[in-house]
């Protein structure tokens, strides 16, 4: 039986064919010819209605933005501490609790502090999907709604008086906490006085670099306030703050962090209860030794030997006894 041969023709297995690249999605006749496309798609369930006003909101950052839309969708009662969103998020504690203060002088966020009865206090947190809500609370009510300005609404359901922008009567709040009704508008900021207020607000016509926002003011007018109860003066607080400066050239990117971290590091110490006293206070004249008359010279000395000598004579009488030994030698 023959061998095979092993230099027999392969017969040739058809090239695989090139496959063209997909079609271009087909653009409606008035699509814009750059920018992003939306792919819209209808939701039936786990969706949240976000407004224009905060999704693209000209003055909050990302992080701002982000975060509001973030707590939006959280149910009742869900945490929106810092804490709590630092284990959710990878950002840091300091640009969220950055982020949630654009939020609070936005309007969004809202703090109040309610009593609660015995003397308890707490602080509740309210999200208000519309800056520009009113806030209607009701004790009988079942349901938080808001309303924005100038829509019809029905007659304002009795409740009782509460201080501060946010009307929530603190009965429905303990009792009802999470089904009250609740309208409320957004706090208007406090301009801040004082001579605390007033040195900080100064400090851009030393330096134009050393220009504060309202914010910054409120923020840093406790750590002057404590400068000024330990007895300094505004003027030695201005010079503090103001001395050692970069060159003019150059700027100051974080004025506000600039001065809070000097105001922390060079704060002076409290100044002492008692006074000052001096060492001839301190001692007083019984405890000190008496004038006597020096043996050689008679010149008045202090000493508790009466046959003491002034150092002239010592000296003078050490030198005698020194030549009287090399003599002897």
């Amino acid at each position: 039986m023959a061998d095979p041969q092993s230099n027999a023709a392969v017969s040739a297995s058809p090239l695989p064919e090139r496959q063209s690249p997909p079609a271009p999605p087909e653009l409606p006749p008035d699509a814009p010819r750059a920018g992003v496309l939306h792919v819209r798609h209808r939701h039936t369930e786990r969706y949240t209605v976000v407004g224009n006003h905060l999704a693209q909101h000209p003055r909050l950052s990302a992080a701002a933005i982000g975060i509001g839309v973030h707590i939006q969708s959280l149910p009742d009662g869900a945490s929106v501490t810092i804490k709590a969103l630092t284990l959710r998020f990878r950002e840091g504690e300091v640009t969220i609790g950055r982020a949630l203060r654009e939020l609070e002088e936005a309007g969004y966020l809202v703090r109040r502090r309610v009593p609660l009865g015995g003397g308890r206090i707490a602080t509740r947190t309210f999200f208000l999907d519309h800056p520009g809500a009113v806030v209607r609370a009701s004790v009988a009510g079942g349901s938080l709604e808001a309303v924005t300005p100038g829509a019809a609404a029905g007659p304002e359901p009795e409740v009782p008086s509460v201080p501060g922008p946010v009307a929530v009567p603190m009965a429905a709040e303990v009792s009802v906490p999470a089904s009250a009704r609740m309208r409320s508008a957004a706090p208007e900021p406090v301009v801040p006085t004082g001579p605390a207020a007033d040195l900080l607000a100064h400090l851009r016509l030393t330096d134009t670099r050393l220009l504060l926002s309202e914010r910054d003011v409120r923020r840093l007018v406790p750590a002057v306030e404590i400068w000024l109860g330990r007895a300094a003066t505004p003027d030695q607080i201005t010079r503090t703050l103001t001395a050692g400066l970069p060159p003019e050239g150059d700027p100051i990117r974080h004025p506000a962090s600039f001065v809070e971290y000097r105001l922390t590091t060079l704060l002076p110490p409290p100044l002492p209860t008692e006074p000052l006293r001096t060492a001839t206070a301190a001692t007083p004249a019984a405890q000190r030794a008496p004038l006597v008359t020096c043996d050689g010279c008679e010149r008045a000395i202090r000493t508790h030997d009466p046959r003491a000598l002034c150092r002239e004579c010592r000296e003078r009488h050490d030198r005698g006894k020194a030549g009287v030994v090399h003599s002897a030698a």
